[in-house]
């Protein structure tokens, strides 16, 4: 017979418990602020703003502090460098510990080991992950890093298998990051061309496992490169679409969601949303004609896929490579009719359109998508909704929208600039 006392008591145990997760959270946390030097980066920002939305939820009783804490990982993952990848994986740690059947707390473990090249525990979390899963572009994205990390461990495993002698040094990293063996697989290459020559059957495998060993760390493989008919567009293409349509750049702040301008907002011709943003249709409306999207961290190709629909999808990044690689692995099929081509990927500083360089690498994305509209100078009304409190836009960004404002109205969070 069941004793419904027991139950009762282990829930109890799992409540108390809690507390003492969130606390470590915060400490991993603080530990990592406490290390970071003065020189902040845009993506420290984001991440110091993370922690203080986490700080906010735990000292508010009827809040649920979860999701706050998983975009502490999210953004520690965007900081990058040596320490981000680590904050990463100790606050996944501890939210897979609070809710163990969270998909995107495995997620999240799963690609900070992944990026700390501890690929076989990232396997295992990936695979926690898609069991949860029910399928959607979140399932997909994981299925092919999976595959792709998998594919890698294949590709060496063959090679070390054709070198039984010099291949334990290969067959040695299989055991770790299999994205680090790009040098001794050449070398290994190398010494069995030099000695047997190119025409020898297998150098030739070796050849084409190390091609395709290479194309695998470079980037995870895209199951539809046309994007489901998704349409390039340049600045002239951009200008077109938006010619004689009324625009507003909406924030992704709370007063919005929690207000009644959702209407009014999907009344414009041209709804402009920026990174990632929350829908609430009384709220912030429930149409998205534009999204806009900044790179942000040393690997912003390992992000989640924009798969929210718009009609049109500009990234902003730099340098090219990177762009290229982002683009290529986070768009997905049929998610958007247009996307900027690489004319689009940096207007403030390109010479070609802005060039105005005082802006920085920095810039946020609503000031970027903002400034390249006003640019263009077709659109008879272009409005910024929610962007009226500090902290909204950098300093510089809000001292140039309120210079150029010809109407301001504190009821309904409105910054007109035309």
């Amino acid at each position: 017979m069941t004793n419904p006392l027991a139950g009762m008591l282990k829930a109890r145990q799992k409540e108390a418990a809690r507390p003492a997760l969130y606390a470590r959270g915060m400490r991993v946390c603080g530990e990592y602020l406490a290390a970071r030097d003065d020189r902040t980066a845009p993506c420290d920002v984001r991440l110091t703003r993370a922690v203080g939305v986490l700080a906010a939820a735990l000292g508010t009783p009827s809040a649920d502090p979860f999701d706050a804490l998983l975009q502490v990982g999210e953004r520690a993952l965007e900081t990058g460098g040596e320490d981000g990848p680590a904050l990463a994986l100790g606050i996944a740690e501890t939210a897979t510990e609070l809710r163990q059947r969270s998909r995107g707390a495995w997620r999240l473990r799963g690609r900070a080991l992944d990026r700390l090249g501890r690929d076989e525990e990232a396997l295992e979390c990936y695979g926690r992950c898609l069991a949860l899963h029910q399928g959607g572009d979140t399932a997909e994205a994981v299925t092919r890093r999976t595959d792709t990390l998998r594919r890698r461990r294949e590709c060496l495993e063959e090679a070390a298998a054709l070198l039984p002698v010099s291949g334990r040094a290969l067959e040695r990293l299989t055991a770790g990051d299999t994205g680090t063996a790009a040098g001794e697989f050449a070398a290994q290459v190398r010494a069995r061309m030099a000695e047997h020559g190119p025409g020898d059957r297998t150098v030739r495998r070796l050849l084409e496992l190390y091609g395709t060993y290479r194309r695998l760390v470079e980037r995870s493989a895209l199951p539809d490169p046309l994007l489901g008919g998704s349409v390039p567009i340049g600045a002239g293409g951009l200008r077109a679409l938006v010619a004689g349509r009324t625009v507003c750049v909406v924030s992704d702040a709370r007063e919005v969601a929690d207000s009644t301008l959702g209407a009014e907002i999907d009344g414009y011709d041209l709804v402009v949303r920026c990174d990632a943003f929350r829908l609430r249709a009384e709220g912030t409306g429930g149409r998205t004609g534009l999204h806009a999207v900044s790179l942000r961290g040393d690997t912003p190709w390992e992000g989640p896929s924009w798969s929210r629909r718009a009609g049109i999808r500009l990234v902003f990044g730099d340098p090219a490579g990177t762009w290229r690689r982002a683009t290529r692995e986070r768009l997905v099929a049929g998610a958007q009719d247009q996307v900027g081509d690489a004319s689009l990927r940096r207007p403030l500083s390109d010479p070609a359109l802005l060039g105005e360089d005082g802006w920085g690498a920095g810039a946020s994305t609503a000031f970027t998508v903002l400034r390249l509209l006003d640019f263009l100078d077709v659109s008879p009304r272009l409005d910024l909704i929610g962007f009226d409190r500090p902290g909204r836009l950098r300093p510089a960004e809000a001292a140039w929208v309120m210079e150029r404002a010809t109407h301001v109205d504190a009821g309904t969070m409105r910054i007109s600039l035309r």
